[in-house]
């Protein structure tokens, strides 16, 4: 598909644009880190991070967002060594695997701060059936996710009759049930909530009936 170029102007926009985002989003997670994430206003990240409160209202309406961004980009920065420690793996189910597992340790040191996540994620995702996700409604999972999916229909191990981004999406809903139904219940072990989440989009629920 053609993408007409931008201009050396509104890349400039873009990378500044970045910039500040990660800069507020990181100068918030310090705050939460410190302090404690209910403790931390939004006001007191703009006074931490030097700008107006209408400049970080601009980029982020709500403390969530300021996590969404902070998470999105740990994943992303992550996602080209972590494709490279698994490229070696024979199977699309032995690579999703080890990143689930991953999944479970970074979802353990990140707790505290998920459940606010969770309720970013749900509350904004905008769902179209017929299109893939927009780059507002991805995260960082559903991309790693999406390019795993590619890699498994090359591969042959998974159905190519349903495009990838769709796999992909269908499989980052069962991933954010997973964690939610594990925040609510701490005792769990969210290692075996992932097993299971991806045992039932591979295998499916329905079972086998003998003849």
């Amino acid at each position: 598909m053609f993408r007409p170029k931008t201009s050396p102007a509104a890349d400039r926009r873009e990378r500044k644009r970045r910039i500040a985002q990660d800069h507020l989003a990181e100068t918030a997670f310090h705050l939460f880190e410190t302090h404690g994430y209910q403790a931390v206003t939004m006001e007191r990240i703009a006074t931490v991070a030097d700008v107006a409160k209408a400049t970080l209202y601009k980029y982020f309406p709500v403390k969530e967002a300021l996590l969404a961004h902070r998470f999105h980009g740990e994943l992303a920065a992550e996602a080209p060594e972590l494709l490279a420690r698994i490229r070696s793996l024979p199977r699309f189910r032995d690579r999703i695997t080890h990143v689930l597992r991953e999944s479970a340790d970074w979802s353990e040191r990140k707790r505290p701060y998920l459940g606010a996540y969770l309720r970013y994620r749900f509350a904004t995702v905008s769902f179209h059936e017929e299109e893939p996700p927009s780059d507002q409604d991805r995260s960082g999972m559903g991309r790693l996710l999406e390019v795993l999916i590619i890699q498994g229909q090359k591969d042959g191990d998974l159905r190519t009759d349903i495009p990838a981004w769709s796999l992909a999406w269908s499989l980052e809903f069962l991933y954010l049930g997973a964690l939610t139904r594990w925040l609510g219940q701490p005792a769990n072990d969210l290692t075996n909530a992932f097993d299971q989440l991806l045992t039932l989009f591979l295998d499916g629920a329905e079972m086998e009936r003998r003849p």
